[in-house]
């Protein structure tokens, strides 16, 4: 996620030279051949290049709106983990007791095991919707980056991270092991019918949070949306050059690019928010809820070493 005030000019235009070096060439060919090859009639009525720009304007503004609410909702969800994940570790730790009141070694390590494997889950669900692949210092590249499975390690034992890491949906496997073993707490007494219940509303939760990420992470945002503001965003930037040409002689290049920039910074923002999922600089901050949630946890079983939070670079935190 973006967290800076003021972007950064090279990741502006590490997305936008290209189109922005087309558009500044055709621009040098429409003055070119207005004014030293004498083609006067190269031009186009400027009524009909301010209809387009409303009419783009209005295009690309309902799908930015409707790409920032697929962001917004993924932002959403995983605020809703964050807070189940501190109800989770509260209810493990407060709910659970042996029958005569005393916690027994075993209680206390199946506690550390179901807090540490919900650990493993949220790291494992944002590796499960991201793709491999991170971004330089300046958030500029993709590189390859650690994000992977074998963050969940630490949190598991060998046979369990084995075990899950065989499956195609290591969150969904996480999530039945721990089911599995609220069943074993209630057997034991460890859990009441209430309490085994609470805590099994609490995993199902968990079951949502995952099932509405998959929903915006495998359903793109309409392709029409995508494909039309491309072409209608070249279409408007061709005929630019061409109403401006007569009046403005040279500084019709600076403005036709100026012009551009700005319908292509537009559409752009759209392309860049309707996936949260990808790992790019704008996307949903999946590393660093993760992170928050593990030092949550962690806390909560009194350990002192908390991890950082991931750090700021290239004002983007991922």
């Amino acid at each position: 996620m973006i967290v800076n005030r003021n972007l950064n000019w090279r990741h502006i235009l590490f997305y936008t030279w290209k189109s922005l070096l087309y558009f500044f060439i055709l621009s040098v060919i429409v003055y070119t051949l207005h004014h030293e090859f004498d083609m006067e009639k190269l031009t186009v009525p400027f009524n009909v290049i301010a209809l387009l720009s409303t009419a783009l304007a209005i295009f690309l503004g309902f799908k930015n709106n409707s790409a920032y609410d697929r962001w917004w909702e993924a932002r959403k969800i995983w605020g809703l983990l964050v807070n189940y994940s501190r109800a989770w570790g509260r209810e493990v730790l407060t709910l659970s007791q042996e029958p005569d009141g005393i916690p027994s070694e075993e209680l206390t390590a199946w506690r550390e095991r179901l807090i540490y494997r919900h650990i493993a889950f949220v790291h494992a669900l944002r590796v499960f919707l991201r793709h491999p692949h991170d971004y330089n210092e300046n958030g500029e590249d993709l590189i390859e980056a650690p994000n992977d499975y074998a963050d969940i390690r630490p949190f598991l034992s060998q046979e369990e991270a084995d075990e899950v890491l065989s499956k195609h949906n290591p969150p969904n496997q996480l999530l039945l092991i721990q089911g599995q073993e609220l069943q074993e707490a209630y057997q034991r007494g460890w859990l009441s019918d209430f309490r085994f219940v609470q805590m099994g509303e609490t995993l199902t939760e968990f079951n949502n949070h995952q099932g509405k990420s998959e929903r915006i992470k495998n359903t793109p945002f309409p392709r029409p949306y995508s494909f039309f503001s491309r072409v209608f965003v070249y279409l408007h930037g061709t005929l630019v050059p061409l109403a401006f040409v007569e009046e403005l002689g040279l500084f019709n290049i600076p403005l036709a690019l100026l012009i551009n920039f700005i319908f292509l910074s537009l559409d752009q923002i759209g392309e860049m928010t309707e996936d949260p999922f990808e790992n790019r600089p704008s996307d949903t901050p999946l590393t660093s809820i993760s992170v928050t949630i593990e030092g949550n946890l962690k806390e909560m079983l009194g350990e002192k070493e908390i991890p950082p939070k991931p750090v700021v670079t290239g004002g983007v935190v991922l």
